[in-house]
């Protein structure tokens, strides 16, 4: 549809806004990075072709968020930390999709070297996901 033409057309612009935002707490609701995960979902079903490319990149910058969101010590409440690891859980499983199952062997290394439970479950739903 014309919704995946335009964003295939603007996919490198979108890609830094995207990153730019997974990279940054927005205050305890996190509003921005939530919106910006489920923009991130959008976009990976629409520009399904274009994904395995990115993949080092989008799945470097949502582990490094899944791992900020498990580690702040700061006042994001829990609810809000689930819905940001879900969020990128989700990201995760869509990539893992559109690149045959890259990401699953990507993430068996990070996985065996990860000893953080949060950390280590978000990685397993999309390794168990078929």
């Amino acid at each position: 549809g014309r919704l995946g033409i335009l964003i295939v057309r603007h996919l490198k612009r979108l890609e830094r806004v995207i990153l730019g935002y997974l990279e940054v707490c927005d205050g305890p609701e996190e509003e921005a990075r939530l919106g910006i995960l489920e923009t991130l979902q959008c976009i990976i079903e629409h520009a399904w072709p274009r994904m395995p490319c990115r993949l080092p990149v989008l799945l470097k910058a949502l582990l490094k968020m899944i791992w900020d969101v498990h580690t702040d010590q700061g006042s994001t409440p829990e609810p809000v930390k689930a819905a940001l690891l879900q969020g990128a859980t989700e990201c995760l499983i869509l990539l893992d999709r559109c690149s045959e199952g890259q990401v699953k062997a990507l993430l068996e290394v990070v996985y065996s070297s990860c000893e953080e439970n949060r950390v280590r479950e978000c990685i397993r739903k999309v390794q168990e996901n078929t």
